[in-house]
C-alpha cells in the first residue's frame, strides 16, 4: 500500500492543512481572527422571532424521521454529484477567503430567543461545496438564503460576484449571548465533507469527528461523503440542547444524522444516525475521529524539530465490552498501518491528549489544551472492531490518525445501519478507570548504563500514575510487571518508583528476532489483580 496518495486525501481537514506556503499554525491564527476559539429528544417545536437581516425560503414541514425517509429514498437512486465549482469560488484562495468576515449582527438568533447565535462560513477555493442550512421552528424548516450582504469583505473581493442563494460552506455556534465575547468566540463548527469539531473543557479546538468513513486506508482512493443539508433548532437555555440534523450524501452512501448538542464543561453530543448503502464498500467506519500525531517522548528522530512534542492526541483508549481498559500510544508509522481491536459491544473508545504539561510542548498553539474525544456507544453495537489507522507524517499540518468502529458484517449495497452514541469533547475520558493509567512511554537502547550496550536490544520504560498504585508504597502488595511480546524475547522486567513523583514505571528489554513489527502487551499486577490499564505498543525494530 502506498502511503503518499493517502497522505493527500485521508483524514485531511481543509481548515487545518497547509494552504500555499501557509502553515497549520498560520491557519489556526486565521481561525482565531474568524472567531474560532482557541434518551434522544423527538424534536419538540420551538418558535423563534424573525432573525434580523437574514433571507429565508417559505417554511415546509420537517422532522428527523422525515429526513431518515429522504436518506433511505436517496439510497435507491444513483448518486447526483454537486454542480461544477464556479469560477468565482475558485478565485477565493486562502488570502481572499481569509479576508471575508460574517457580520455577527446578522447571525441567526443574534437577538434571541435562542441563547446561542449561529454564524456561517463563506464558500471558497478550499471549501467549494455549498450546503443548505435551515432553521427549524414549530416543526417547520426554512432555508437561510446566502447573500453577500451578510459578509464584510474588501471592495475588490471576488466574493462580491457570488450569485444570491449560492449556499454556505458551513456554520458554527457562537458562545451564549449572555457572554460579552460571544461575537468572537465559538464552540462547535461544521465545515467540509462530514467533518465537525468542538472545543473541550480547556476551551481549545484540536481533533475532529466525522459523520462516516468509506474505504479509508485502502489501495483505492477514499470516498468523502458530504453533509449537504443542515437543520438547526436553537436552545432556549444553556441546559437545553441545540438540535442539529444533517443529510449525508455520497457515491456509496446516504444518511440522516441528529446531534443533540450541549455546551457544558467542554461539549457533549448525543448522536443518532441512520445510514444506507447505495453500493458495496470495502471498509465502513462508524463514529470516526481524526487527529494529528507527529512525535512525543516515545520516539523522536534526531534534529526533527526544536520542540519536545507535537501532537493533538497522544493515544487511543479503549474500554472493551469485557471491561478491560486499554491504552495504545500513537505512532508516526513509516507507512500506512491499520490496527484492529476486535470487540463485542464496546463500552467506549477515544483519542485522548493526556500530556497537559506546557513544558513538554513549548509552543504557543496550545497543544497542552487540545481536547480529548470519547465515543460512548448507546445500545449494543454487536460484533466488530475498533480500528486505528496511522499514517506517516513529517510535519504537523497533516491529520494522520484515524479511529472508528468497523462492524463485522460485510457492508453490502442495500444494507442499513442505525446507531446511537455520545461524543464527549473534554479534557479527559469521561469515565475514569479504577486502575492506574499510562502517562508516558519511553524507548532507548537496551542494557545497563555505564556498560557496553548490546546491539539490537531496546529498553522500554512505561510510566503509570493513579490511586491504584498507592499501596505499592507499603509492603502489603506484591507487584510485578506482566509483559508479553508477539515475537522476540523479554528480559529483565521490573517495576520501580520514579523519584520525586507518585508514579511507577515498568522497565524491560526487548530482543527482537528480526525486523518484523513486534506487538507488546504490559500491565502491572499486584496480589494477582491488575493495578493498571493494559499498555499495547507496536514496535518496529530499525533495519
Amino acid at each position: 500500500m502506498s502511503s503518499s496518495p493517502l497522505l493527500s486525501i485521508f483524514f485531511r481537514r481543509a481548515e487545518l492543512l497547509m494552504i500555499g506556503k501557509t502553515s497549520r499554525r498560520d491557519f489556526m491564527r486565521l481561525g482565531a481572527k474568524l472567531g474560532l476559539a482557541a434518551p434522544f429528544l423527538a424534536g419538540v417545536g420551538r418558535s423563534w422571532a424573525e432573525p434580523k437581516g437574514l433571507k429565508f425560503s417559505p417554511s415546509l414541514p420537517f422532522s428527523y424521521e422525515m429526513l431518515v425517509k429522504r436518506a433511505e429514498a436517496l439510497a435507491s437512486r444513483p448518486y447526483s454529484p454537486p454542480p461544477a465549482v464556479s469560477e468565482v469560488v475558485r478565485k477565493l484562495d486562502y488570502e481572499a477567503w481569509g479576508q471575508i468576515r460574517f457580520r455577527t449582527e446578522d447571525a441567526l438568533f443574534a437577538e434571541g430567543p435562542s441563547i446561542y447565535p449561529v454564524t456561517f462560513f463563506h464558500l471558497g477555493q478550499f471549501f467549494q461545496k455549498p450546503v443548505k442550512i435551515h432553521v427549524v421552528e414549530d416543526g417547520k424548516a426554512r432555508q437561510i438564503y446566502y447573500s453577500a450582504e451578510y459578509f464584510d469583505m474588501p471592495g475588490d473581493s471576488p466574493a462580491r460576484q457570488m450569485p444570491e442563494r449560492s449556499g454556505f460552506a458551513g456554520f458554527r455556534l457562537q458562545e451564549a449571548r449572555t457572554r460579552s465575547d460571544w461575537r468572537t468566540q465559538d464552540w462547535i463548527a461544521y465545515l467540509g465533507a462530514s467533518y465537525f469539531r468542538a472545543i473541550g473543557a480547556l476551551n481549545q479546538y484540536g481533533l475532529s469527528a466525522r459523520g462516516i468513513v468509506i474505504d479509508a486506508a485502502e489501495p483505492t482512493p477514499e470516498e468523502f461523503p458530504d453533509f449537504t443539508e443542515f437543520y438547526i433548532e436553537g436552545a432556549a437555555a444553556e441546559t437545553d440542547p441545540v438540535i442539529i440534523c444533517a443529510l449525508l450524501d455520497g457515491p456509496s452512501v446516504t444518511g440522516a444524522y441528529r446531534f443533540l448538542t450541549w455546551r457544558k464543561e467542554g461539549v457533549v453530543q448525543e448522536v443518532e444516525a441512520a445510514v444506507f448503502l447505495r453500493r458495496n464498500v470495502k471498509r465502513l467506519g462508524l463514529a470516526p475521529l481524526t487527529s494529528m500525531y507527529w512525535f512525543s517522548e516515545s520516539e523522536k528522530r534526531r534534529l526533527e524539530d526544536w520542540r519536545p512534542e507535537v501532537h493533538d492526541s497522544d493515544g487511543l483508549a479503549i474500554w472493551t465490552g469485557t471491561g478491560e481498559r486499554i491504552w495504545r500510544p500513537l505512532i508516526n508509522q513509516p507507512y500506512a498501518v491499520t490496527s484492529s481491536f476486535v470487540d463485542h459491544d464496546p463500552k467506549g473508545f477515544g483519542l485522548l491528549q493526556r500530556d497537559r504539561v506546557f513544558e513538554n510542548y513549548l509552543d504557543g498553539v496550545n497543544y497542552e489544551r487540545r481536547p480529548s474525544l470519547w465515543v460512548e456507544p448507546l445500545g449494543g453495537w454487536g460484533e466488530g472492531a475498533v480500528q486505528l489507522v496511522e499514517l506517516p507524517t513529517d510535519d504537523e499540518i497533516h491529520d494522520n490518525i484515524g479511529v472508528y468502529w468497523r462492524p463485522a458484517a460485510a457492508p453490502k449495497a442495500g444494507s442499513s445501519y442505525r446507531l446511537r452514541y455520545r461524543l464527549h469533547w473534554q479534557a479527559d475520558e469521561p469515565y475514569p478507570a479504577a486502575v492506574a493509567r499510562c502517562v508516558a512511554t519511553r524507548i532507548g537502547r537496551g542494557g545497563q548504563p555505564g556498560k557496553p550496550r548490546p546491539r539490537g536490544v531496546y529498553k522500554f520504560a512505561v510510566e503509570f500514575a493513579g490511586a491504584a498504585l498507592e499501596p505499592l508504597w507499603g509492603d502489603t502488595v506484591k507487584a510485578a510487571p506482566v509483559v508479553t511480546a508477539s515475537s522476540g524475547a523479554i528480559q529483565g522486567a521490573f517495576i520501580e518508583p520514579i523519584p520525586h513523583t507518585r508514579r511507577w514505571r515498568a522497565i524491560f528489554d526487548l530482543i527482537p528476532d528480526g525486523t518484523a513489527p513486534v506487538e507488546l502487551r504490559l500491565y502491572i499486577q499486584g496480589n494477582g489483580d491488575a493495578l493498571t490499564e493494559t499498555w499495547l505498543y507496536q514496535f518496529r525494530p530499525p533495519a
